[in-house]
């Protein structure tokens, strides 16, 4: 039925994505755009105890921005089209979008903006946001891990790709139908990837 997402941080974003804490050392601060085409949220939730069911938003639009310096000093802005939504189910997408849950079209977008970024190692941060879905601005903090920054073999511009993990309850953010039966927790889980601008 449902379960956030994000990311949004879903993002995520957000991620989001604030997925840009980490510090990499062989390459200065700079601006990164999110790659939508290798940038996921999925979302996860338990349907009545029997199932552990998923959806996902591929089409985030964001940006990065990584101080090597001082990686407590980087951050990141996510937001992401409610209408984006996939659960690979057609009509469970659209009951999504409709007033019980995300109510679309009155909310179309979801967001994640960066206050805070904790390095806890060389690859890894804590990045705490504030993630607005259905209206709702609530504060979310992610586990940020670095999986690489180096130039893309292919784009041959600097690439920096991430993978973040986090959990919302949904109610916080007013999407309570059928709660209990189908939980309150969201689980999500964020692939990024970004590109030097």
């Amino acid at each position: 039925m449902t379960k956030f997402a994000l990311k949004s941080v879903f993002s995520a974003s957000a991620f989001a994505f604030a997925l840009l804490s980490v510090s990499a050392p062989a390459f200065a601060a700079d601006t990164y755009k999110l790659d939508d085409t290798h940038t996921s949220v999925t979302f996860q939730w338990t349907h009545f105890g029997f199932s552990h069911p998923s959806g996902k938003f591929m089409n985030a639009v964001g940006s990065v921005t990584l101080d090597e310096a001082n990686p407590a000093k980087s951050s990141v802005e996510v937001s992401f089209a409610i209408d984006g939504i996939n659960t690979g189910v057609a009509k469970l997408d659209e009951h999504l979008k409709g007033e019980q849950f995300f109510d679309a079209a009155k909310f179309p977008t979801a967001t994640f903006k960066s206050t805070k970024v904790v390095p806890t190692s060389a690859t890894t941060a804590d990045v705490t946001g504030d993630l607005t879905i259905h209206g709702v601005t609530k504060p979310v903090t992610l586990k940020v891990k670095l999986n690489k920054k180096d130039v893309h073999p292919m784009m041959k511009k600097v690439d920096a790709g991430f993978t973040a993990t986090g959990t919302i309850n949904r109610s916080d953010f007013g999407i309570g139908a059928y709660v209990p039966a189908v939980s309150d927790q969201i689980d999500l889980s964020i692939e990024a990837e970004a590109i030097a601008q």
